[in-house]
């Protein structure tokens, strides 16, 4: 048995593979003044700095305020894996957006992973940046599921061609006899360092003329037509406000928060495996993900390490002693790794929504809202700033879409939304077992 806990955080990034060998080092200076400025941007996750560098090569003057470090929430902790989508089967939202909103959405999951690809070569980001991500299937059910999804992409005409893969061509991709078959993209999804990713995209922000603060928590919001952010030391005067805070909002807009549940999910990071190590247990340098609600997600490093993630749960709490609990995970997918050491653990939270959409949306007329990427968020959240772009500079077809699904609040208020939807994860693990 093990005990569990809630996450505990610092101002400063978790004790992960990514702070460890994050590209930049250095800070970001805290507001300590009172300032002016067309466009501020509250957080800077991958939303937050991309909405910034979006505006900022459009031209606009703006600041972004992060609470704490750039990445520091779910931009810095995640598997740092490119996967296309958007959202979870847009195509229930038909009634509302129409058949043309539905292919809106399918576009834009397309795009979000060409930002990344453009957007890395345009700036020079050195990120680890590396192509290939498989989906992998534990049971007859999941590879189904594979075959719709390949069908549905070929009608489609997307530009990266999806291969079936039986139980032996899969270990090609994967060194485990847990899988039963996969689907493998070669371009369209891939893996990077998260950290660097968002670093590298805030020094382009700057290239362009954003400024960047750090450790400046916005503690209230004074709306109006110019709005004010206030920080804990000084404050931020501006034209249109966009909220990037994702899971780690803290209450700043309790309306906003109501629809997003915080869950937890965690990750380990082995010593550097040997080249035979390594080709063992992913020959092909791929990513890969199952498609459990309590997924397994894992890859390899620049540095050949294995990053393993899972133990996603929506109580908000992770196991005490969640390292031992990885370890035998991997374990049992990588019993050749026995005897490996573990370097890193870390834990963090994500934003989930009801509807498994990304929640866009405005307050008032110059404050902008988006959240809930539901462990889906490192492609989609660039869409997502490009969109709000888009929207402030008058070009709103892509925004309207987004905005007219409807996002409820999880049921059951402040003290019983997260008991009720940590049993509903308990249902669908148990029919991810059975």
């Amino acid at each position: 048995m093990f005990g569990l806990r809630f996450p505990r955080d610092t101002r400063e990034h978790a004790n992960s593979f990514y702070a460890a060998t994050a590209a930049r080092q250095g800070a970001f200076p805290a507001l300590d003044s009172d300032i002016e400025c067309d466009i501020a941007v509250v957080g800077g996750g991958f939303s937050g700095v991309n909405t910034a560098l979006e505006l900022s090569e459009r031209g606009h003057q703006v600041v972004l305020l992060e609470a704490n470090r750039l990445a520091w929430g779910a931009s810095g902790r995640n598997g740092g894996q490119i996967i296309g989508g958007l959202g979870h089967n847009a195509r229930k939202f038909r009634p509302v957006i129409g058949d043309e909103g539905v292919d809106t959405i399918y576009r834009m999951g397309v795009e979000c992973v060409d930002i990344i690809r453009d957007r890395v070569a345009r700036y020079n980001i050195a990120c680890d940046l590396q192509w290939g991500y498989c989906d992998v299937a534990l049971k007859p059910k999941h590879m189904g599921w594979f075959e719709e999804m390949q069908r549905e992409q070929v009608d489609k005409g997307y530009p990266h061609p999806l291969t079936l893969l039986d139980a032996e061509e899969v270990k090609n991709y994967v060194g485990s006899d847990s899988y039963i078959g996969g689907l493998y993209n070669p371009s369209g999804g891939g893996h990077l360092h998260p950290i660097n990713l968002c670093l590298g995209e805030a020094a382009a922000a700057q290239q362009q003329g954003a400024t960047v603060y750090e450790q400046s928590r916005v503690i209230d919001i004074q709306y109006g037509q110019r709005v004010t952010l206030r920080t804990e030391r000084a404050s931020v005067k501006a034209r249109t406000v966009v909220l990037c805070g994702n899971a780690y909002m803290q209450g700043l807009v309790p309306g906003l928060q109501g629809k997003i549940l915080p869950a937890s999910s965690c990750m380990i990071a082995t010593e550097p495996l040997s080249e035979t190590q390594a080709s063992s247990v992913l020959p092909k340098n791929v990513a890969v993900c199952d498609p459990r609600t309590a997924l397994d997600y894992f890859r390899l490093s620049a540095d050949r390490r294995l990053l393993f993630g899972g133990l996603s749960n929506y109580t908000g709490l992770v196991p005490s002693s969640y390292e031992q609990v990885m370890l035998q995970k991997m374990l049992k997918i990588f019993p050749q790794l026995e005897g490996v050491r573990i370097d890193y653990a870390w834990d963090g939270q994500m934003g989930i929504g009801l509807n498994r959409m990304p929640q866009l949306g405005k307050l008032s007329d110059n404050i902008y809202y988006v959240q809930a990427y539901s462990g889906h968020g490192v492609a989609p959240t660039h869409i997502m700033a490009r969109i709000i772009a888009e929207d402030i500079c008058g070009e709103t077809n892509r925004f309207s879409v987004m905005s007219q699904i409807k996002h409820h609040s999880f049921p059951g208020g402040r003290y019983l939304r997260r008991p009720g939807m940590a049993l509903g994860m308990l249902y669908f693990k148990a029919k991810d077992y059975f």
